[in-house]
């Protein structure tokens, strides 16, 4: 029987503190808030808090919120066209299929996604990232969920997220079936192109369409709904397009948090919470920026 302890290693240790600041940051921002005024929030002292971002980020805590701010992601935002009209004209030379690259997502098929999985094995773990515990479901065709967890969940409430989606499914525990997927999420960036990681996911024809266009933004890439819903040939759809965007049935290889409001708004609703969410922009985004000179206040 698999034990349900809470999921709680080192580098999801540093993720719950990082989240907590990171919301505390998202409800404040108009304030400006200083370095200290966060640690006190997150009951630490600044020395720690800047010690716990540098560990976890690569960068300190004033890079990191700068990458969170209206400015940096109206940037991003304006290069987002050209982004991914690169990735559909000029074919794997593109510099926009770096990710899709790497990820080979496939769909079931209609009988398939009828049946809920019914004759299908699925072997799932739960495994640790930088950006909290997850839980991993894959088959003999692929990757078939990959969702963040809440933080003290255990196993039995990992696996109920599955069953949620694949009812009729056989459900293994194998953990070590799951590894190859957990590679990538221990260490952002790092994949093998002569592996592509192997994504079986159940969705309409449209909500794949989206997906495949998400998987054409590189990291650290930013792009709002009405640039997905005109990749996709589907200019008015913009609506269509944050519904498929939200059902993305695996985090993080399916890059939905890369997706914002046209506004520069970074904090919209995302399906496995805002400071999660926040939290994979603001690594990806700062790790791309140059080194910032110290600085009092962390949204300067």
């Amino acid at each position: 029987m698999p034990d349900d302890r809470a999921i709680a290693p080192t580098a999801a240790r540093d993720y719950e503190r990082i989240a907590r600041a990171i919301g505390y940051v998202a409800g404040s921002a108009a304030r400006r808030p200083s370095l200290e005024e966060i640690a006190a929030a997150v009951h630490t002292s600044p020395f720690h808090l800047q010690r716990l971002f540098t560990r976890w980020a690569g960068v300190s805590p004033a890079q990191f919120l700068r990458a969170l701010t209206l400015a940096h992601a109206r940037e991003a935002l304006a290069a987002a066209p050209s982004i991914l009209d690169a990735a559909y004209d000029a074919g794997l030379s593109g510099p926009g299929r770096l990710h899709d690259l790497f990820v080979a997502l496939d769909g079931v098929t209609p009988g398939e996604a009828k049946a809920l999985g019914a004759g299908l094995t699925i072997r799932w773990g739960v495994h640790e990232s930088p950006f909290g515990a997850f839980i991993a479901g894959t088959t003999t065709r692929g990757l078939c969920a990959l969702e963040f967890l809440a933080p003290g969940a255990g196993e039995a409430e990992a696996r109920a997220l599955l069953r949620e989606r694949w009812q009729a499914a056989t459900l293994v525990r194998d953990p070590a079936a799951t590894e190859a997927a957990c590679a990538p999420l221990s260490l952002p960036g790092t994949f093998d192109a002569r592996q592509p990681i192997r994504v079986w996911a159940r969705g309409t024809n449209f909500q794949l369409q989206v997906w495949r266009a998400l998987l054409r933004l590189p990291e650290g890439a930013l792009a709002s709904y009405a640039d997905i819903a005109a990749a996709v040939g589907r200019p008015r759809a913009v609506r269509a397009v944050a519904s498929a965007i939200a059902a993305n049935p695996v985090a993080w290889l399916i890059p939905c948090h890369r997706v914002i409001r046209s506004t520069g708004a970074v904090a919209t609703p995302y399906r496995w919470g805002t400071p999660r969410k926040l939290a994979l922009v603001g690594w990806e985004q700062a790790r791309r920026q140059p080194a910032a000179s110290p600085s009092t206040s962390c949204m300067e």
